[in-house]
Parts: C-alpha cells; sequence; structure tokens
C-alpha cells in the first residue's frame, strides 16, 4: 500500500484552509493520577459545578451582545472577547478534571497557561464577516452535534437551541462540557486509575480529543474565531507524541480524498449487498469463534485456517464500513483480501501465541473496548452524515471527518481482532495513530578473515 493512513497527518500547507487552526489545545500530563481525588472526583469538583452554573448565565447574555455588536462593528468588543475565551478555557479545564484528562484541581477563573490541559486562543478579537457572524449559530449545528458525540456538549448553545421550551440541556458528564467519547472515557479511566494509580493513555487522548474538539466549537460560536472546528485528531493532539505501533493498523493513502458524487448519492443502495454478505459472514465468523476459542485454549494459539478466515473477516468489514461512511471511495470486494482496497487493515501474518487465561476470559475484557467501540461508531456515522453532504457538492470528502471515521474503524478492526484472537494486544483507544517502530541498526560489516 502507498502509505499509512495517519488519522491526522500533517494537512498540506499550501491550502489556506488547512492552516493551523487558531484554536490549540496544549495537554503536559504524566498519566499519573491520586486514588483518594479520583474517588471523589464528583465531591470535589461541586463547586466548580455551581459556578459553571453561574457563569454560564452570564456568558449566555454576553454572546447574544457579543453576536449584535459584531454584526454591527465586523469584530467583537474586546471586553466580550477576553471574558468569552476565559470561559472557553474554563469550560476545559473543568472537563478535563471531571474527565480525568488532567490530575490537578483547576482554577476557577480560566487563566491561559496555568493548568496541565490549556487551550491557546487568538489574543486579540478577530475580524468576522458578516454574513456568516449572522447565521453563526445555523452553521455551528454540525459542529454541536459532533461535539456532543465526542466531548463538547454544549450547555449555552443548548439554551439557545431550547430558549423556546424554557429549559436547557446539560453535557452528559454534568458539566455542559463533555460529550460521549469523553464521558465513556472517564468513566473506564476511573476504575483503572482506582485499580493502578494511572489513568490508560488511550482514554486520555481520547477523553482530550473530545474536550478539544468542544473548544473549537466554543470558539467558533462565540465569535472568537471564523475557522471553523477541525475534526482531525492529529490536528487537535498534535502536543502529544503517538503511541507505539499497535500490530493491527491502518495503511492507505492518507490524501485521497476525492469521490464520486455519482456513487455518493446512491451509497446506501449500494451498500446492500454487502451487507446482505456481511451479516452471512458474521454468523460463520460467530460459530467459528467459539470453535476457535476452544482451540486456542488447547494449543496456545489459534489453528492457521481459523487465523486466515477472521483475518479475512476483519479486513472485510473495514472494507465496506470506510466505503459505507465515505471513507473511501471505490466499491469494495467481497473477500477481504489485503491490498485491494485503498483503504487496508495490516493484520499479523501468523497466528499469534495467546494467554490461556487471558484467552479464556476475552469476552470479558473486551467489555470495555465495546464500549469505546459503540460511541466511536455513533461518532463515524455523524461524520458521515454531514461528509456525504459536503462529498456531493464538492466531490471530496472533508479532511477532518475522514480522519475522525479512519479512528473509529481502526479502533473497531482492533476490537475485532481483539476478540477473534487474531492479537492478544488490547484496542488501543486513543485518536492518534501508532507510530512505526524504529528499524534496527544494521550490523557492523565485518570482512571475512583472508588466508596469510
Amino acid at each position: 500500500m502507498p502509505g499509512v493512513i495517519d488519522t491526522g497527518v500533517t494537512e498540506p500547507a499550501e491550502l489556506p484552509e488547512h492552516e493551523p487552526h487558531p484554536v490549540r489545545l496544549v495537554l503536559d500530563d504524566d498519566l499519573k493520577r491520586n486514588r483518594w481525588t479520583v474517588l471523589f472526583r464528583l465531591i470535589l469538583a461541586i463547586p466548580h459545578l455551581i459556578w459553571y452554573v453561574l457563569w454560564s448565565i452570564l456568558v449566555l447574555i454576553v454572546a447574544v451582545l457579543n453576536w449584535i455588536a459584531t454584526l454591527v462593528a465586523g469584530t467583537p468588543p474586546r471586553a466580550f472577547h477576553n471574558l468569552l475565551c476565559a470561559y472557553t478555557r474554563y469550560s476545559a479545564h473543568l472537563s478535563a478534571y471531571l474527565g480525568l484528562v488532567v490530575d490537578p484541581y483547576p482554577g476557577f477563573v480560566g487563566d491561559a497557561e496555568e493548568y496541565e490541559l490549556d487551550i491557546q486562543l487568538p489574543a486579540d478579537p478577530q475580524p468576522q464577516p458578516r454574513l456568516t457572524t449572522f447565521f453563526r449559530l445555523v452553521l455551528a449545528l454540525p459542529a454541536i452535534l459532533l461535539a456532543a458525540a465526542l466531548g463538547g456538549s454544549f450547555s449555552v448553545g443548548s439554551v439557545f437551541l431550547n430558549r423556546g421550551h424554557g429549559r436547557t440541556s446539560r453535557g452528559s458528564d454534568g458539566s455542559g462540557g463533555g460529550g460521549l467519547l469523553t464521558f465513556v472515557c472517564a468513566i473506564l479511566g476511573w476504575f483503572a486509575a482506582l485499580a493502578t494509580g494511572r489513568m490508560p493513555r488511550g482514554l486520555r487522548d481520547a477523553g482530550a480529543y473530545g474536550i478539544g474538539y468542544g473548544a473549537q466549537m466554543r470558539a467558533y460560536l462565540f465569535l472568537i474565531t471564523d475557522r471553523y472546528p477541525n475534526s482531525d485528531p492529529t490536528a487537535l493532539l498534535d502536543s502529544l507524541q503517538r503511541p507505539p505501533q499497535h500490530p493491527v493498523h491502518l495503511v492507505g493513502d492518507p490524501h485521497d480524498l476525492r469521490r464520486s458524487r455519482l456513487t455518493v448519492f446512491f451509497r446506501l443502495p449500494l451498500f446492500i449487498p454487502h451487507y446482505i454478505w456481511l451479516e452471512l459472514w458474521t454468523v460463520a465468523a460467530l460459530i467459528l469463534g467459539v470453535i476457535n476459542w476452544f482451540a486456542t485454549l488447547i494449543a496456545g494459539r489459534p489453528p492457521r485456517a481459523f487465523h486466515r478466515f477472521f483475518a479475512a473477516y476483519v479486513r472485510y468489514q473495514l472494507h465496506v464500513y470506510a466505503f459505507m461512511t465515505l471513507a473511501a471511495n471505490p466499491f469494495p470486494g467481497f473477500t477481504g483480501a489485503a491490498g485491494t482496497y485503498p483503504l487496508d487493515l495490516v493484520v499479523p501474518a501468523e497466528p499469534q501465541p495467546q494467554h490461556r487465561l487471558k484467552t479464556f476470559f476475552r469476552l470479558v475484557l473486551a467489555i470495555p473496548a465495546f464500549l469505546v467501540d459503540i460511541v466511536l461508531v455513533y461518532c463515524a456515522l455523524v461524520a458521515a452524515v454531514f461528509t456525504w453532504f459536503v462529498a456531493l457538492l464538492r466531490a471530496e470528502a472533508p479532511w477532518g471527518l475522514r480522519n475522525l471515521t479512519a479512528y473509529a474503524l481502526r479502533y473497531q478492526a482492533q476490537t475485532n481482532a481483539y476478540l477473534y484472537l487474531l492479537t492478544d494486544r488490547y484496542p488501543h483507544a486513543s485518536p492518534l495513530e501508532g507510530e512505526e517502530p524504529p528499524a534496527p541498526d544494521p550490523e557492523p560489516f565485518e570482512p571475512a578473515p583472508t588466508a596469510a
């Protein structure tokens, strides 16, 4: 294949829309967690939750005034800009604390560069086009929906949306700043941090990704910037080092965004034959999966024939869902053969040794991965709907949405590979694609001894 699909490969710098986003997330965290503060995290956060509600009421009023002033002057007033920036940072700080993305107790004023997770925002008010300012709430709706799935269910935005019903909506973590992905990662991370005193790297990264996107959505809605939120995981997490590469990972051409408008329009009808075949294949996989489980318990590794079957099945599932979600364009084949699709999956070529105890409890151990996978599938479906409209208009997939979908597909493939014993490596929830291991140093050349 041409190269590794990086769920956020550096975007082409020559395109103006691919310039770095003015709203950046910076994270400096060592993953260590204090078990006592983790155990009582919600109780400790009560003063912040009360303060957040009071501040949100003020911000709702200021946001409306800021919108009117920007329509008149073309630029937000500095006082409003500073207040909304502080609120955006504070929301991210609180979400990071509640989501166990960081450990220290946050401050109450949203100071810049004073917390382990920080949101860098434009220091000065930015000029705003009046037309897009007038329709800002409507234009932000896709980002609000995606943020609710990832990690930014926006309380003040919900006030706008529900003001006619006399109620407000809160985020799923109770702070108004967390979405499904951040919430699920926080729940799973809570148990892990209590047991080990550390937050798992993948869950921490996924939670930070959701919070970063939520901050960009707020900044766009609050007129802090006119740049639309960027859902590209690596662009949002560019301050973090990549994890080691998982043995199950994506390969392909990361810059192939071209989409056929005709096949995009009829994508669901075209998907039907694959859906039927995939359902039939899944029935066979479930039956053989039980047999494979018993065989692996006895022999310590899966039989080679079963390994090949499940490798093709997991790869085929990736091809089909990549086609359905518009992460790739061509109509896929029906065999799951390696190297036959632009978005492909690398799995171990040979059956891997499996720890018998972990194999015995494999289904139970996979439950946390299933929970994360369910949320990411939902995120991918939301991204696919938005991609469908954009691809019809532009004949290409949006960079950020495609990379978000690739992240979800990769995690689903890793979960299936773990469940079907293709690997005993647990799925890695980090949105960052794993870094390839360095090539081994060549052995020094030693000339053969010559005869005297």
